[in-house]
């Protein structure tokens, strides 16, 4: 985080539409009709319903699936009472997880009113248009008398996150981590450093739990909160001690968990060393911890850390569970989330650390078996199995609990609703960086001098995704770095034009390849000065681990060196281009869009056998549709013959392959209608993901439509089937989409490494 400028993240919240939230139409509005039905006269029917039975609000508004995120701006993040208007990037934060982890729609509200009753009569006012509200970033103790007061008055779904979500991620911690340990809550001596919204919120989760409160020990900045103390504060003076305790070195002594929301590096490694035998450290507070992971480790080998920081084991992150809580309470239509529901999700919580974890989830994190154990005590925020676990826990609470509105009774299909609902849009993306960041690898761009190259680098770095190797005019690419405020350090610059030595030793290589296939060594000295030359010769002498250029040369231009230096694999014939477009309706795999003109049939198998070997690595099975213009023998144009031929090819040589065709785009993507009509197709019952086009036209055609609508951020052209991972660029792409790019080389060259081992 220390290596992004202020310079980036400004222009991030302010470049093109501000800020982080946008408002999009759910319906239709493209005809005087349906305006008519939006809006005058139409919308009288649905206002009539309502007022004759105001539950139908759900039925015909968003209200079901709106939550408010509220602040007034009193205690934002680590800055303190800041004031509403700089709260409101906090809370546009907010609602954007809301919606791609758990696609809940959000409204952020921000409140010019510090006194906690004014605060509680807003939101009462507001409750007829949100169906949940999520408090954020109030001070305490006003946060504990806002939320009471509001869950006592409203009949819809309150919690304040900031108390109650990172509790019930530590709870789970906290009774997987005591497992390990072999201890019982009941005996377990807890010590809190730290008594604002938090610590309270999880100390009386604890106590829920089965936690003692005589055992628990809390400090806030005037020391240990004791019986002989006055605090002024209710919540604090609950947990005080008359322990003979009077320091936080004398609270460690002994003790089996410390619970640090505070600050960082005010604990010892001689505090852990006097805890109790297998003692359990929550060391919370971000971006520095009370104590690092590494130095608590160092003291004593038989501790369980847990941290706040997404580059440690154990990571207490709130993402584990506002999204999916709202989900449940939500689905359910719950009037409050009250302490069965947020005990559920605990439980559901700590259950799923100790299940199977799923190959993505490993992937991600760049780990063969990541296994319930002392460093894997809680899930990982990127676990696609959250939302259908800890969502309908919590649903299913409520409806036990009494406080459902709307019961669910068919938990198996709620279940698989909730694994379809967020498509693969966005998780895609980002456990492609994730498993980027598990191992980095160098990647050269031969277009160092592009302004848009130079930023993507900045964001490689910044993200720990790979070391750039930035190929161009030595001068320039320096020049553009200082106009743009980047700081490339951990960048590699070269100048091809300076690297004489280099450039005659790659000349003599590239000629002993090419010198039976028309090239001379004067034509190998030239084209050694061209940097996609000179760039994939790096990579052929392994000074690299992936090639990209195309952001501003033609496709076959870069093409050409690729084919000719590193070639395609040994067992492939053809060499393919793939796009990968996640979606609302998940993810996609088109080939090929980029590289054969008119195949043959026994290129098309080709092409099909190398996309689905790379769905694979994306952990992903492959379920492929051949398409035509035709369905199943329906015209006998050489074109149609050509994809049913190529059918018939892999379904003889391939039969465990989910492949199917020729078949016509709307089929393939409408699993009604194929049922209906082709009930025989291989293809009925599975979900299509792969995509295999007849032709350049067609594929190039239609992957550069789905673009042009917003179908998501494309990522690719993803180069199929080649000896080295050497990836293409489409000109005019976005710095994200290079970043994009340099994630998936990444991650193509962490395979071929594992590969080789």
């Amino acid at each position: 985080m220390s290596k992004i400028s202020k310079k980036d993240i400004l222009d991030y919240h302010y470049n093109g539409r501000p800020g982080k939230l946008e408002v999009i139409p759910s319906k239709p509005a493209n005809s005087q009709r349906d305006l008519s039905i939006a809006y005058s006269p139409g919308v009288a029917v649905p206002c009539i319903e309502i007022a004759e039975n105001p539950e139908d609000v759900y039925k015909y508004t968003a209200k079901g699936n709106l939550v408010a995120v509220i602040s007034n701006g009193t205690a934002v993040l680590g800055l303190g009472d800041i004031g509403a208007e700089a709260s409101k990037p906090v809370m546009e934060g907010k609602g954007l997880l809301f919606k791609i982890y758990a696609d809940i729609d959000v409204f952020d509200i921000e409140l010019n009113a510090k006194d906690p009753e004014s605060v509680v009569q807003v939101v009462k006012a507001l409750e007829p248009t949100f169906g949940g509200i999520n408090l954020e970033d109030i001070k305490a103790p006003d946060c504990f008398y806002i939320e009471k007061r509001l869950k006592e008055e409203l009949s819809i779904p309150i919690m304040h996150d900031d108390q109650h979500g990172t509790a019930i991620i530590a709870g789970a911690a906290l009774l997987n981590a005591l497992e390990i340990a072999g201890k019982k809550l009941s005996e377990a001596r807890v010590v809190f450093n730290g008594a604002g919204a938090s610590a309270i919120s999880c100390a009386r989760l604890f106590e829920a739990l089965g936690v003692n409160r005589s055992n628990i020990v809390m400090l806030d900045s005037k020391g240990v909160i004791r019986k002989d103390r006055e605090t002024g504060d209710e919540h604090k003076t609950y947990f005080s001690t008359d322990r003979d305790i009077y320091t936080l070195e004398d609270a460690f002594k002994d003790a089996d968990v410390f619970v640090g929301l505070s600050k960082g590096n005010i604990v010892s490694q001689d505090m852990i060393r006097s805890m109790a035998a297998d003692p359990v450290v929550f060391a919370l507070a971000n971006p520095d911890p009370e104590i690092s992971y590494e130095e608590a480790i160092a003291a004593r080998p038989d501790v369980i850390v847990a941290t706040g920081r997404s580059d440690h084991p154990n990571q207490v992150n709130n993402v584990l569970g506002f999204p999916y809580i709202f989900r449940g309470a939500l689905d359910v239509r719950a009037t409050k989330i009250n302490e069965e529901m947020k005990l559920a999700a605990v439980h559901a919580l700590a259950d799923l650390a100790k299940q199977s974890v799923p190959d993505v989830v490993n992937t991600v994190y760049n780990e063969r078996n990541i296994a319930f154990g002392p460093t894997y005590i809680i899930p990982k925020p990127v676990d696609p199995r959250l939302i259908h676990t800890v969502a309908p826990a919590v649903a299913k609470a409520a409806v036990e609990s009494g406080v459902a509105r709307e019961p669910i009774t068919d938990w198996e299909v709620y279940k698989e609703h909730l694994k379809e609902r967020l498509g693969l849009n966005d998780v895609f993306t980002r456990s492609i960086m994730q498993k980027a960041k598990a191992a980095p690898k160098k990647v050269i761009f031969a277009e160092g001098s592009s302004e848009k190259v130079l930023k993507a680098a900045q964001i490689m770095l910044d993200e720990g995704i790979g070391e750039p190797v930035l190929l161009g005019n030595m001068a320039q690419m320096k020049k553009l770095a200082e106009n743009n405020g980047l700081d490339l350090e951990g960048a590699t610059f070269v100048d091809v034009f300076e690297e004489h030595e280099k450039r005659h030793a790659y000349a003599e290589q590239f000629y002993a390849k090419r010198q039976r296939k028309g090239i001379s060594l004067i034509d190998s000295q030239k084209l050694m000065r061209d940097r996609n030359y000179f760039g994939m010769m790096m990579l052929e002498n392994g000074e690299a681990d992936a090639f990209i250029s195309g952001v501003t040369k033609k496709y076959t231009e870069v093409l050409r060196p690729i084919f000719q230096i590193a070639g395609r694999k040994p067992e492939v014939k053809t060499a393919a281009g793939m796009y990968v477009l996640p979606t609302k309706k998940g993810l996609f795999f088109l080939a090929d869009v980029t590289v054969n003109i008119e195949p043959t049939a026994e290129e098309i198998v080709d092409i099909t056998l190398s996309a689905a070997e790379t769905v694979r690595k994306f952990n992903v099975t492959p379920k492929i549709a051949l398409l035509s213009f035709s369905n199943f023998g329906g015209s006998n144009a050489p074109q149609a013959e050509k994809m049913a031929k190529a059918t018939a090819i892999l379904q003889r040589d391939y039969p465990d392959l989910v492949a199917d065709g020729e078949l016509q785009a709307n089929f393939a993507l409408n699993q009604d209608m194929l049922k209906d009509v082709f009930p025989f197709s291989k293809l009925v019952n599975q979900k299509v993901n792969t995509l295999i086009f007849p032709d350049l036209s067609s594929g190039n055609i239609s992957y550069k439509l789905l673009q042009s609508f917003g179908v998501g951020d494309a990522i690719g052209p993803i180069l199929l089937g080649m000896n080295r991972t050497a990836h293409v660029c489409q000109i005019g792409c976005s710095v994200r989409e290079i970043v994009n790019m340099a994630a998936v080389a990444v991650a193509d060259a962490q395979t071929r490494e594992e590969k080789s081992l």
